[in-house]
């Protein structure tokens, strides 16, 4: 059934998460060295990527709910013993795919980043240099798990990603799962800012959004094979 979670999907949001590394670091790499990255201390780094991963995850859940509700509004026949996917759940699928081949076309410099897609230079927003003071001031895990659930609403390209990947998936959990997994692959580049592999990471960015990109792209595709394969039921 389209909506089930397969290890592809799992290892596509895996492989994602870990390619993206580069790009990570180039755009959310200051962030982290201005927050828990002054403190000298690791765990202000995990209560910091925590906070991140829980509105990830939060916001995985929902658009995999809202993709599950919208598949069921259009109701399941039971007209046969053959399980037919439902219409809704078909468009939502391809309508998916087709935003991550755009997101994927991009990242690899096809096409333009769509207006509503473009980055925001984390450095740049408003308040972020009393962030990072108030943040290593006070030096409590509360701050930094906090600190970290709001940036992760920060727009960027490869979450964008993930998210819209969540919303066929089929449910909550489902969506909550393949977030996760992005997630974590993008936690291990993370933690290198301020070491010396952080620079080995900036230097080859542009491959890794070649990467990143040809793994939306593939994505995408499999998707839309997948959603074009259960039409033809």
């Amino acid at each position: 059934m389209l909506s089930a979670v397969t290890t592809v999907d799992m290892l596509s949001m895996l492989t994602l998460g870990l390619l993206g590394t580069g790009h990570c670091i180039g755009m959310c790499g200051p962030l982290v060295f201005a927050l828990p990255g002054q403190t000298g201390r690791f765990s202000a780094h995990i209560y910091y990527h925590l906070g991140r991963l829980i509105t990830y995850v939060a916001l995985g859940g929902l658009l995999g709910g809202i993709g599950a509700g919208l598949s069921a509004v259009a109701g399941q026949p039971a007209s046969s013993a053959v399980s037919w996917l439902p219409l809704a759940q078909v468009a939502l699928s391809i309508l998916s795919a087709a935003l991550l081949l755009l997101l994927g076309l991009a990242r690899l410099g096809i096409v333009r980043e769509p207006e509503w897609l473009l980055f925001i230079d984390p450095t740049k927003l408003p308040g972020h240099s009393r962030w990072g003071a108030g943040a290593s001031r006070r030096k409590a895990p509360a701050s930094f798990f906090i600190t970290g659930m709001v940036l992760g609403f920060l727009p960027c390209g490869l979450s964008y990603a993930a998210f819209i990947r969540a919303l066929p998936s089929g449910g909550l959990t489902e969506g909550m799962l393949l977030v996760l997994i992005f997630g974590l692959g993008t936690v291990p580049g993370l933690l290198l800012v301020g070491t010396g592999a952080s620079h080995l990471f900036r230097r080859y960015r542009r491959q890794s959004d070649l990467a990143s990109g040809m793994v939306m792209i593939g994505m995408g595709a499999w998707l839309a094979v997948r959603a074009l394969s259960a039409v033809r039921l």
